[in-house]
């Protein structure tokens, strides 16, 4: 288990990551990477149960994760191999014709750590659910956790999983909602306002936990155990976490810009000397 401030080290090393391997590609979706980078950071080194060496497409005797906003592979893929699903040296190929590392997850190349291609959205929970149901079905006691853009609740799927999920009582799944308030085009609330989801997905049979602050990484790892805490209750968990898109570079925060635009040469200096290397070096 790592420590507060080595996962808040961690996380800046993984911003760098984002940042370089978007402006090297000349493509990707930096915004919503960089927003949920504590979220990442806390899965992979602290709270999902998992080995790296260990992994498998089936998942047995491990947790389980689905990005259903597949979109955000930048934070993905930086900290998979930070956390050793692959070389940390791959990061370089990203966007790159034949890389294992393509702009939205790919089971073709098999990949480490992926096991769904995501980033068609609204398909994430139903996988999750499936996945969650098979864990049950073998008596594998691990949880399965799917993460979800706010603006892919606009997708009907979700909702009808959603239910399926409260009303059957799946109650080894934990997912979580990047509740960032922006979607490509403008704010979620412009685009079609979700209303109060808290109440709608306890209206659906699920627990619910509110991260006030999900870029506040002590606020994420207490958020996270009490979701898991909630688990095996008879209910699925939701967990929105009120992050910013783009957080960690003051430019970046809190619009819709980079949500699939990236930094040019110069502008990405600027966002660098904000997020000082750190002891485990850029890629």
């Amino acid at each position: 288990m790592k420590t507060t401030q080595e996962l808040q080290t961690i996380a800046r090393q993984v911003r760098r990551d984002i940042l370089r391997m978007t402006t090297a590609a000349k493509s990707g979706h930096p915004g919503g990477s960089l927003g949920t980078t504590e979220w990442m950071v806390a899965m992979q080194f602290n709270l999902m149960e998992h080995d790296p060496a260990q992994f498998t497409m089936e998942g047995t005797g491990q947790d389980m994760l689905f990005v259903s906003q597949g979109h955000i592979t930048p934070v993905i893929y930086s900290t998979m191999a930070r956390r050793g699903y692959f070389p940390v040296s791959e990061l370089a190929t990203f966007r790159k014709f034949g890389t294992r590392l393509q702009g939205h997850p790919s089971t073709e190349h098999g990949l480490p750590g992926i096991r769904m291609a995501s980033g068609s959205l609204g398909q994430g929970m139903s996988v999750g659910i499936g996945a969650a149901l098979g864990k049950k079905m073998t008596g594998d006691k691990h949880l399965v956790y799917t993460l979800h853009g706010d603006g892919e609740l606009q997708e009907g799927q979700i909702w009808e999983a959603v239910m399926f999920a409260g009303a059957k009582g799946i109650d080894n799944l934990i997912s979580t909602v990047d509740y960032n308030h922006q979607q490509i085009d403008g704010s979620v609330e412009q685009v079609m306002d979700l209303g109060n989801l808290k109440v709608k997905f306890e209206s659906f049979m699920w627990e619910v936990v509110v991260i006030e602050n999900g870029n506040d990484m002590q606020q994420v790892l207490d958020g996270m155990a009490r979701a898991k805490s909630l688990s095996g209750n008879g209910k699925p968990v939701c967990v929105l976490l009120c992050s910013q898109m783009g957080y960690g570079v003051d430019f970046m925060q809190n619009t819709n810009k980079y949500h699939g635009s990236v930094l040019g040469e110069e502008d990405l200096q600027k966002a660098l000397a904000q997020l000082p290397v750190t002891e485990f070096g850029d890629y």
